[in-house]
């Protein structure tokens, strides 16, 4: 079914000499990066109201506008999952994610996501691009997450990503013992050999992490984390690449099951934990209608809660 589409977006002022196919997708983030370079290219997404290559370089303040007719290449039934709804009103939906529940449909999760349980809930996101998903969370990952329940909301939503301002705290348990908070500035990429990855490489995707310390126990650290920008695996990546990867991270952990000195009591335990040790505690935004700023937290799951309390117990213990 072909339907007509219209949507308009101004790049933030922080954008300085990116490409225009590069900041479309993240502006207009339901589309693929194939399909935006086709609509650049045919004219039917412009900047300034002109017709640009894709290569084209962006500095603040253009205005984007696409109106095209898309062809919906899948519809994404409705099922009947159970998800935790933290607020909702006319133009936002904030939930608090399960671990072990995928975002959104892909190669290999045909249905079972968290897509599927909103449109059974609030059947009135099949009218918004990918039923209101402006961000995700590793399936593993637990925490907060802001679905768009309005064009509005949408669009403004993914302007704040775009421009920094729609908050992201995290609390994770790493390996090592860290003696303060620091940041990570490093591009993310697709690992070059292993492509379930990503990595810290020259050419990719500038990304930022800030983390400060909140307590350290023999071998580990509990931390914060705050994200200045959004890329896949973002605090996975970046946390490794310092050397502190997340307790339980199935992907970049390595063969370390276990910090160096871990108290052989605490080793089963750490062995055992099931997924990256990690939590989207707190979400702040500016609300899209009412322009006021919100703020939820989430409190860390119970697996996080029963690792803390043990490795307080082994601290405590020497």
């Amino acid at each position: 079914m072909s339907r007509k589409i219209h949507r308009q977006a101004t790049v933030a002022s922080q954008i300085t000499g990116s490409r225009l196919d590069q900041v479309a997708v993240e502006l207009f983030a339901d589309f693929s990066r194939a399909r935006i370079q086709g609509w650049i290219k045919s004219g039917e997404l412009t900047v300034d109201s002109e017709k640009c290559k894709p290569k084209h370089k962006l500095y603040g303040g253009e205005h984007l506008c696409l109106t095209a007719f898309f062809d919906d290449e899948q519809r994404w039934e409705p099922q009947n999952i159970a998800i935790e709804v933290v607020y909702d009103d006319e133009h936002l939906i904030v939930i608090n994610k399960p671990d072990g529940l995928v975002v959104h449909p892909g190669a290999g999760v045909p249905d079972g996501t968290l897509l599927n349980a909103l449109l059974y809930h609030f059947p009135e996101l099949a009218m918004i691009p990918r039923a209101g998903i402006v961000h995700r969370l590793d399936k593993q990952t637990t925490g907060l997450m802001v679905i768009a329940r309005s064009l509005l909301a949408h669009m403004q939503l993914v302007e704040q990503l775009q421009s920094r301002t729609l908050g992201r705290e995290y609390e994770a348990v790493v390996l090592g013992e860290l003696t303060g908070g620091g940041s990570v500035n490093r591009p993310i990429g697709r690992h070059p050999t292993q492509r379930i990855k990503m990595a810290t490489i020259s050419g990719g995707k500038e990304a930022i992490t800030h983390y400060r310390l909140l307590n350290r126990f023999p071998s580990y650290s509990h931390i914060h984390c705050r994200l200045e920008t959004g890329r896949t695996h973002q605090i996975r990546v970046h946390l490794a690449a310092i050397h502190h990867p997340l307790v339980g991270d199935p992907l970049y952990l390595g063969r370390q099951r276990w910090g160096m000195g871990t108290p052989r009591g605490l080793q089963p335990l750490i062995a055992a934990f099931p997924r990256q040790a990690l939590h989207a505690k707190v979400l702040s935004l500016v609300h899209p209608s009412s322009g006021e700023t919100l703020s939820w937290q989430a409190p860390l799951p119970t697996d996080m809660q029963m690792l803390l309390e043990q490795l307080n117990h082994y601290k405590n213990r020497k």
